[in-house]
């Protein structure tokens, strides 16, 4: 137990018309303090990203969540949200939106690899 640390995540949430908050899950972004660990891992499948709104662009979501990426990493490519401390920068991630893409609450755990943390959680609820 002593070598676990607290972790938090999000879902990652692709709410293609968010006027019928309908979406599907499509990564994950985790932070751990002690560790100073903070990474997003995403996947859109472009089947169900055709069957919910074949209008939206696969490489503008991506785009939008390449930023994302930039955030996490803090480097200067992410602007003034990538200078924010590590917290911030997650905080600000995980806030709640009303756009395409958003967060779900956040939840807590512990863990002794937040990187494995990472995976286990994107493999089960976005694959």
């Amino acid at each position: 137990m002593q070598d676990k640390v607290t972790f938090e995540y999000a879902i990652i949430r692709l709410v293609p018309k968010v006027e019928r908050e309908e979406f599907f899950n499509i990564g994950v972004i985790l932070f751990s303090k002690r560790k100073k660990f903070l990474d997003i891992k995403f996947e859109i499948n472009p089947n169900k990203l055709k069957a919910f709104a074949s209008e939206i662009e696969l490489e503008r979501l991506s785009q939008y969540l390449n930023a994302w990426k930039l955030i996490c990493d803090g480097t200067a490519a992410a602007g003034k949200i990538g200078e924010l401390e590590i917290s911030d920068r997650f905080r600000w991630l995980a806030a709640c939106r009303s756009t395409i893409i958003q967060s779900s609450k956040t939840h807590s755990g512990l863990c002794e690899s937040p990187e494995k943390e990472l995976h286990g959680i994107f493999e089960k609820y976005v694959l």
